[in-house]
């Protein structure tokens, strides 16, 4: 029998439906943790900050890598399996991609994930641009090949989530940890 992976990186375009999974993986009973772009832009508008993706993209994705290597090592306590809406290896992709910062330098040999990764395509239905996701999908989808070469390249097992309802989305995520 395959172990149960332990933590599991769901990623992938933005706007593809990772946080409505995530949600319903959690409404199951299992542990997520949230998108750490997403509480670092709320903080830094709160403070009215400046890590803020159409301010200071580097402190940005600086302090996405800070804010996902705390969310791992939380995680580490928790038994059984902990999904992540994005984490340390898309901080330090987007950091490659958009301030051409080295992963060897921002990632080092971290493989912080279990090998199963699962990743959002592009699915122009669903995306929206809000006030904290103000790119457009041409960006979303060039992000999400990104990713996906990132993790490839990283030995990643990379599975591309079904553009399908939030529901059958999740029993493919659950069936295939549970695969292996």
């Amino acid at each position: 029998m395959t172990p149960i992976p332990a933590q599991v990186v769901i990623s992938g375009c933005s706007g593809g439906g990772k946080s409505t999974l995530l949600a319903e993986l959690q409404r199951r009973g299992h542990v997520t943790v949230a998108e750490p772009g997403r509480r670092i832009i709320a903080e830094q508008m709160r403070q009215s900050g400046d890590a803020l993706p159409w301010g200071d993209m580097a402190a940005f994705l600086r302090e996405a890598l800070r804010v996902a290597a705390t969310d791992l090592e939380e995680a580490a306590r928790v038994t059984g399996p902990v999904f992540f809406d994005r984490g340390l290896i898309d901080a330090a992709a987007a950091l490659q991609r958009l301030c051409q910062v080295p992963l060897s330098q921002s990632l080092g040999e971290a493989r912080p994930y279990g090998r199963l990764v699962f990743l959002a395509p592009p699915w122009p239905e669903i995306y929206r641009a809000d006030e904290e996701r103000r790119h457009g999908f041409q960006e979303a989808a060039a992000e999400h090949a990104h990713l996906d070469a990132t993790y490839r390249a990283l030995g990643y097992d990379v599975r591309l989530l079904p553009r399908a309802g939030v529901a059958e989305r999740a029993d493919f995520v659950l069936e295939a940890i549970h695969r292996g």
